[in-house]
């Protein structure tokens, strides 16, 4: 089994998870020097389920955060 998440040839079908890999790495990864894997999990777990999921603004979302912007979403379904 051969893992991908694109179709050959087409860059942009991957245009989502690259960029949040990309940020990932930028903002995380090559900020920190990790120990152990154990320690790299966990910081990994905590940037995506605390800052990048809650805190961190995405363009893409008219600059709030996946939580705000799905909170709101809902408050209009609810409407």
């Amino acid at each position: 089994m051969t893992a991908s998440m694109s179709r050959r040839g087409n860059c942009y079908d991957n245009a989502c998870a690259e960029s949040f890999w990309g940020r990932l790495k930028v903002e995380l990864v090559y900020r920190q020097h990790y120990r152990t894997r154990a320690e790299a999990q966990a910081a990994v777990c905590e940037f995506v389920e605390v800052f990048y999921n809650r805190t961190r603004r995405h363009s893409s979302l008219g600059y709030v955060s996946p939580d705000a912007f799905e909170a709101a979403y809902y408050r209009r379904q609810a409407a």
